[in-house]
Protein backbone atom coordinates (compact mmCIF):
# COMPACT_ATOMS: atom_id res chain seq x y z
CA UNK A 1 0.00 0.00 0.00
CA UNK A 2 1.52 3.62 -1.01
CA UNK A 3 0.58 7.06 0.04
CA UNK A 4 -3.00 7.69 1.28
CA UNK A 5 -5.09 9.35 -1.31
CA UNK A 6 -2.89 11.74 -2.75
CA UNK A 7 -4.02 14.53 -5.18
CA UNK A 8 -2.40 13.54 -9.07
CA UNK A 9 -0.02 16.37 -9.00
CA UNK A 10 1.00 15.31 -5.12
CA UNK A 11 2.16 11.87 -6.21
CA UNK A 12 4.02 13.09 -9.26
CA UNK A 13 5.88 15.56 -7.39
CA UNK A 14 6.94 12.74 -4.82
CA UNK A 15 7.66 10.59 -7.46
CA UNK A 16 10.11 13.40 -9.06
CA UNK A 17 11.61 14.14 -5.16
CA UNK A 18 11.93 10.21 -4.79
CA UNK A 19 14.16 9.72 -8.35
CA UNK A 20 16.16 12.67 -7.98
CA UNK A 21 16.67 11.98 -4.26
CA UNK A 22 18.02 8.09 -5.57
CA UNK A 23 19.78 9.69 -8.09
CA UNK A 24 21.64 12.18 -5.79
CA UNK A 25 22.57 8.88 -3.57
CA UNK A 26 23.57 6.99 -6.69
CA UNK A 27 25.92 10.09 -7.25
CA UNK A 28 27.78 9.47 -3.88
CA UNK A 29 28.30 5.62 -4.44
CA UNK A 30 29.61 5.84 -7.79
CA UNK A 31 31.91 8.76 -6.56
CA UNK A 32 33.63 6.43 -4.34
CA UNK A 33 33.29 3.18 -5.94
CA UNK A 34 33.62 3.66 -9.70
CA UNK A 35 35.65 7.11 -9.30
CA UNK A 36 32.80 8.73 -11.65
CA UNK A 37 32.81 11.65 -10.84
CA UNK A 38 36.26 11.75 -9.68
CA UNK A 39 36.82 13.01 -6.14
CA UNK A 40 40.58 12.42 -4.61
CA UNK A 41 39.11 12.24 -1.53
CA UNK A 42 38.12 8.40 -2.31
CA UNK A 43 41.45 7.75 -4.81
CA UNK A 44 42.31 5.11 -2.78
CA UNK A 45 39.52 3.95 -1.31
CA UNK A 46 39.44 0.08 0.35
CA UNK A 47 36.27 -1.70 -0.28
CA UNK A 48 36.24 -3.19 2.64
CA UNK A 49 35.84 -0.30 5.05
CA UNK A 50 32.81 1.51 6.28
CA UNK A 51 33.37 4.44 3.80
CA UNK A 52 33.48 1.45 1.12
CA UNK A 53 30.19 -0.64 2.42
CA UNK A 54 28.42 3.34 2.43
CA UNK A 55 29.22 3.57 -1.35
CA UNK A 56 28.11 -0.05 -2.22
CA UNK A 57 24.29 1.06 0.02
CA UNK A 58 24.57 4.47 -1.98
CA UNK A 59 25.39 2.92 -4.88
CA UNK A 60 22.94 -0.08 -5.14
CA UNK A 61 20.54 1.55 -2.81
CA UNK A 62 20.09 5.14 -4.76
CA UNK A 63 19.61 2.79 -7.80
CA UNK A 64 16.54 0.89 -6.38
CA UNK A 65 15.11 4.31 -5.27
CA UNK A 66 15.75 6.13 -8.13
CA UNK A 67 13.76 3.09 -10.46
CA UNK A 68 11.24 2.54 -7.43
CA UNK A 69 12.21 -1.12 -6.94
CA UNK A 70 12.35 -3.22 -3.22
CA UNK A 71 11.75 1.02 -2.40
CA UNK A 72 10.74 0.89 1.07
CA UNK A 73 13.65 -1.84 2.28
CA UNK A 74 16.20 0.42 -0.08
CA UNK A 75 15.18 3.70 1.67
CA UNK A 76 15.04 2.06 5.41
CA UNK A 77 18.47 1.12 4.84
CA UNK A 78 19.94 4.18 3.44
CA UNK A 79 18.09 6.18 6.50
CA UNK A 80 19.78 3.91 8.83
CA UNK A 81 23.05 4.87 7.02
CA UNK A 82 22.80 8.10 7.16
CA UNK A 83 21.65 8.24 11.07
CA UNK A 84 24.78 5.91 11.52
CA UNK A 85 26.97 8.58 9.64
CA UNK A 86 25.53 11.95 11.75
CA UNK A 87 26.14 10.70 14.35
CA UNK A 88 29.51 8.80 13.96
CA UNK A 89 31.20 11.87 11.75
CA UNK A 90 29.28 15.10 12.42
CA UNK A 91 27.71 14.43 15.85
CA UNK A 92 31.15 14.38 17.74
CA UNK A 93 31.85 17.85 16.02
CA UNK A 94 28.96 19.98 17.88
CA UNK A 95 25.26 20.11 18.50
CA UNK A 96 24.33 22.10 15.64
CA UNK A 97 24.20 20.69 12.33
CA UNK A 98 24.53 24.23 10.59
CA UNK A 99 28.21 24.02 12.29
CA UNK A 100 28.67 20.11 12.44
CA UNK A 101 28.12 19.81 8.74
CA UNK A 102 25.53 17.10 9.29
CA UNK A 103 22.83 18.76 7.41
CA UNK A 104 23.07 16.25 4.44
CA UNK A 105 23.31 13.59 6.39
CA UNK A 106 19.72 14.30 8.56
CA UNK A 107 17.81 15.39 5.92
CA UNK A 108 18.43 11.99 3.69
CA UNK A 109 18.13 10.26 6.79
CA UNK A 110 14.59 11.62 7.38
CA UNK A 111 13.56 12.14 3.16
CA UNK A 112 14.49 8.19 3.12
CA UNK A 113 12.62 7.25 6.27
CA UNK A 114 9.73 8.64 4.87
CA UNK A 115 10.46 7.31 1.27
CA UNK A 116 10.46 3.40 3.08
CA UNK A 117 6.96 4.74 5.39
CA UNK A 118 5.11 5.89 2.25
CA UNK A 119 6.65 3.68 -0.63
CA UNK A 120 7.60 4.46 -4.20
CA UNK A 121 4.21 6.15 -5.45
CA UNK A 122 3.82 6.13 -9.57
CA UNK A 123 6.27 5.97 -11.83
CA UNK A 124 8.07 3.43 -10.36
CA UNK A 125 8.95 -0.09 -10.62
CA UNK A 126 7.22 -1.26 -7.75
CA UNK A 127 3.95 0.31 -8.88
CA UNK A 128 4.23 -1.06 -12.10
CA UNK A 129 4.76 -4.44 -10.72
CA UNK A 130 1.99 -4.30 -8.41
CA UNK A 131 -0.48 -3.23 -10.90
CA UNK A 132 0.65 -5.74 -13.23
CA UNK A 133 -0.24 -8.26 -10.08
CA UNK A 134 -3.52 -6.87 -9.62
CA UNK A 135 -4.29 -7.69 -13.03
CA UNK A 136 -3.16 -11.09 -13.53
CA UNK A 137 -5.71 -13.78 -11.85
CA UNK A 138 -3.78 -16.41 -11.48
CA UNK A 139 -1.36 -13.92 -8.58
CA UNK A 140 -3.97 -12.72 -7.01
CA UNK A 141 -6.27 -16.23 -6.30
CA UNK A 142 -8.96 -14.88 -8.43
CA UNK A 143 -10.53 -17.52 -10.53
CA UNK A 144 -12.09 -16.74 -14.00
Amino acid sequence: MDLPVMKSADSYAFAVLRIVSGLLFLEHGSAKLLGFPHSPAYDHLNVVSLTGASGLIELIGGGLVAVGFGTRIAAFIMSGEMAFAYFMSHAQRGFFPALNGGDAAILYCFLFLYFAAAGAGPLSLDHALRRERVRTPELTGVAD
